[in-house]
């Protein structure tokens, strides 16, 4: 855990270095958000903000993770993993930006890189398999091994979680600070594997996400952008893949889970009824639209995640472990 915290200090400090000249650079280059018409009316003045600001943690994150670099197979796949997504969010990105219209990447063409990318990650575990692969880990001791219906599931988890955390990034900060919650305490869960440099990986996406918080705080100066959220949604699903924690990590990315769930819930409730269940999704709209402020949405998407992370972790017996 001493390298992981170094990997962490290190990727926060390394963030907060370049976030200010990052920022300045994507200013000049006049690579700005353009704010989609689906989004509440007080989103409009958001319009120009800087994006593709997962740069900054990305970058912080690999000087983080470098610095105590524990050589192995498994971490390299979920760090190409990470960056083959974070590609993918840069040309969605940089589309967005030149056309100076909410239009990157067509969606069939991005789901399907998404999956072509899922894949053959999740191909490289098969055929680097040991037999522990295809096994689910539930509560305590008790293991469900489901064969070759594992792996569609596996990808299907990177897609859909990486899609999940991309349409939860519509509010200042939100995004960032789930993400520190939720890859500190996957950290912490992975610890006990035998690949205890996912664990390092995890801490220098934390440590990232704090760094770049200092300037995508309300109100925001850098929006992460396409190249972040797929970014982040992927290197956190390939770190639980990797350390056999998948289900404990749909538990603790609950947040982001229900922030894609009220998507899906909405597209499904007007096309069969043509009614709507919530005021706009994802959910975090439907609250901006009940009257929240979005710093309070926010804080307290915040709370709800780290109770559930706090949760997660007494149920393990990570502190008596930890103790």
């Amino acid at each position: 855990m001493n390298n992981a915290a170094v990997a962490f200090l290190i990727a926060t400090v390394v963030s907060l270095l370049i976030g200010h000249k990052t920022i300045a650079l994507l200013a000049s280059l006049k690579v700005r958000q353009t704010i989609s018409e689906d989004v509440p009316e007080r989103h409009r003045e958001k319009q120009g903000t800087p994006t593709m600001g997962g740069l900054i943690i990305l970058v912080g994150a690999a000087a983080g993770a470098a610095a105590v670099w524990v050589s192995h197979a498994k971490i390299l796949a979920v760090a190409l993993l990470t960056l083959a997504f974070a590609a993918l969010g840069f040309i969605d990105d940089y589309l967005i930006a030149s056309r100076g219209k909410s239009l990157g990447l067509k969606a069939r063409h991005k789901l399907l890189g998404q999956f072509l990318i899922a894949i053959v990650f999740v191909w490289w575990l098969h055929i680097n398999r040991t037999p522990a692969t295809t096994v689910v880990h539930l509560w305590g001791n008790t293991d469900v091994h489901l064969g070759w219906a594992y792996y569609p599931l596996a990808v299907l988890l990177i897609v859909w979680i990486s899609n999940a955390f991309n349409l939860a990034d519509g509010l200042d900060g939100l995004v960032a600070g789930l993400t520190t919650i939720i890859a500190l305490t996957l950290g912490a869960l992975v610890v006990l594997s035998a690949e205890s440099g996912l664990t390092i990986l995890a801490w220098a996406l934390a440590g990232g996400c704090v760094g770049f918080l200092w300037y995508n705080a309300n109100p925001a100066r850098i929006f992460m952008g396409d190249t972040g959220s797929l970014a982040l949604g992927a290197a956190t699903a390939g770190i639980a893949i990797a350390g056999k924690r998948e289900l404990l990590y749909i538990l603790i990315a609950l947040v982001i889970v229900i922030e894609g769930l009220s998507v899906m819930i909405q597209v499904a409730s007007f096309k069969l009824t043509g009614k709507r269940v919530f005021k706009m999704t994802p959910i975090h709209h439907h609250f901006e639209l009940m009257g929240w402020p979005e710093q309070k949405i926010v804080v307290r998407f915040w709370l709800v995640s780290g109770l559930i992370a706090f949760t997660v972790l007494a149920g393990m017996g990570m502190f008596r472990i930890w103790h």
